[in-house]
């Protein structure tokens, strides 16, 4: 379980994807959370209780922007 979290983090979840992988890209945050597969592009969407429990561990610390939006 995870504490805090912000847009572009990349986080491990428990339980891989079905494509294999178990890192995701976060792409939204509030009530729910974006999530976007870094191996096969797949976005999911799971409330964020949900995400909390599922959440193992945050490999980067976000911009707070989507990608491909950082500041140049």
């Amino acid at each position: 379980m995870i504490e805090r979290f912000a847009l572009g983090d990349h986080i491990v979840m428990k339980k891989p994807h079905a494509c294999g992988a178990n890192e995701w890209i976060v792409t939204r945050t509030g009530a729910d959370v974006k999530l976007k597969c870094v191996q096969c592009g797949r976005i999911v969407m799971l409330d964020r209780g949900d995400f909390e429990r599922r959440a193992r561990k945050n490999l980067t610390e976000g911009t707070g922007k989507p990608d491909g939006q950082e500041d140049r």
